[in-house]
């Protein structure tokens, strides 16, 4: 008998522990929280989350794409390569797959961008590594998105 009441007892607390725990469930009507997780965002119009909220971009300024492309090659290539996957996505085409803001603000911001923006959140999940914050200046972070618009011009 006291095995049958301790069990009843175990299984009372546990079914009310679990229902407290739960979280409640959505009312029907409600669905703006989902609507607003599933709202597609144009890569192109997105500019992430960071210090920059705009760029005008020129023409190609070589000299600014030399320092980018050391900038790369000492911050960025131990997990990136142009032209194909490595622990992180290739970077060419990425001038056609991003704004110019959100590149920067993904090098400027990394720890942020996969918290806050879908995109980056995306590619977290599918990389299976956040990107490392490399601790750049906003103009060394320029330099590298010229080299990248000087890459993607010279190679598409």
């Amino acid at each position: 008998m006291k095995t049958s009441r301790k069990y009843l007892a175990a299984l009372a607390t546990t079914t009310i522990l679990f229902s407290a725990c739960s979280e409640p469930e959505q009312r029907k009507g409600d669905t703006s929280e989902a609507k607003a997780e599933t709202a597609v965002i144009d890569p192109m119009e997105d500019r992430g989350i960071g210090p920059v909220t705009s760029i005008t971009l020129g023409d190609i300024d070589k000299a600014l794409a030399l320092e980018g492309e050391s900038q790369f090659t000492t911050k960025c290539a131990a997990c990136h390569k142009m032209d194909k996957r490595k622990i992180g996505p290739p970077m060419a085409g990425i001038m056609s797959r991003r704004s110019p803001e959100w590149i920067m603000n993904m090098i400027l911001n990394p720890d942020e961008m996969v918290k806050e923006n879908a995109q980056a959140k995306a590619l977290l999940a599918e990389y299976l590594s956040p990107m490392a914050n490399q601790s750049l200046t906003e103009p060394e972070a320029r330099q590298i998105l010229e080299y990248f618009r000087q890459y993607d011009n010279t190679n598409n």
